[in-house]
């Protein structure tokens, strides 16, 4: 298997962003996602600067794989888009379906991100013919319905024409909204929200009237509350899943890609259960629960 780093999802420095990207460089991580999928007003990075980190890490080995926006609500939000996808070196990772066809009218391969409602064998394929060289599945799938739907690719003879990415490690992009929970957090409506997430470098917590731990906040954004880890699972991928993702939460996540690695094999087993991580999804279970 393959190990990414999924793109950034929270909102960081120029500073921080370039530190993190040089030390992915020294990474066990085979695929680097770059780019801003969240929310438009995070401008530190430019589409320019972001192409300057890809240049840089492609040139070291790694896959460079550019992502696009999940949610678009204006022309501005589109035309960077079409910048992402016109870059001319990068495949680029579509979290909405107009990426999806863009990029195919501009004949440029991508990847099918998680954001993407994709659910069956019919609609991978049309993917297929349209360009997708790689599907992230959805973050709320099991390892059974991805097992099903690999079947049915077989079926229409597909399976081996593109790779399964697995969402694996960090907290799970569950909702998009129009409107921010960050700046309502902090009483600001969105459109004076004086990018006020850069002060939450991995969300705002949410807890329940029972104080459990249910969602992490994140600008427009709505994360799982628990962090998700497929760390002693990995076995069960074999035959499945190609590229295992983590999404970064700071420079610790390299090494829980190298502890990823090693343990592929799940030689060794992690306790989980009270450190707020879960894997409930893939068993098809409760999200935040845990299988042992």
């Amino acid at each position: 298997m393959k190990y990414a780093l999924g793109p950034l999802l929270y909102f960081w420095s120029k500073e921080n962003i370039e530190d993190f990207y040089q030390k992915s460089i020294n990474s066990e991580a085979d695929i680097i996602y770059l780019g801003e999928s969240v929310c438009s007003k995070r401008r530190e990075m430019k589409p320019k600067d972001w192409f300057a980190i890809a240049k840089e890490i492609s040139d070291s080995g790694k896959q460079v794989v550019l992502s696009t926006m999940a949610l678009l609500e204006a022309p501005s939000e589109v035309n960077v888009m079409k910048k992402y996808i016109d870059n001319g070196d990068f495949i680029i990772e579509a979290n909405d379906v107009s990426a999806i066809q863009l990029a195919s009218d501009s004949k440029v391969p991508f990847v099918v991100g998680p954001a993407v409602n994709c659910y069956n064998a019919q609609t991978l394929n049309l993917f297929l013919k349209q360009g997708m060289t790689r599907w992230c599945m959805p973050v709320e799938l099991s390892r059974e319905w991805l097992q099903n739907v690999l079947i049915q690719c077989d079926e229409l003879g597909i399976r081996n024409k593109f790779e399964t990415e697995v969402f694996s490690y960090g907290y799970l992009p569950l909702a998009y909204s129009a409107r921010c929970f960050t700046a309502r957090a902090e009483n600001k409506p969105k459109d004076e929200c004086e990018t006020c997430c850069i002060k939450y470098p991995n969300g705002i917590t949410v807890n329940s009237q029972e104080g459990q731990e249910v969602f992490t906040l994140n600008g427009i954004q709505t994360q799982s509350g628990y962090c998700y880890n497929l760390i002693n699972d990995l076995p069960s991928m074999e035959k499945l899943v190609d590229v295992v993702r983590l999404s970064p939460l700071s420079v610790e996540t390299f090494s829980e890609v190298s502890k990823f690695k090693a343990n592929e094999a799940g030689i060794e087993k992690f306790a989980l259960k009270d450190s707020r991580q879960c894997n409930g999804y893939w068993h098809n279970i409760a999200g935040l629960d845990i299988q042992i």
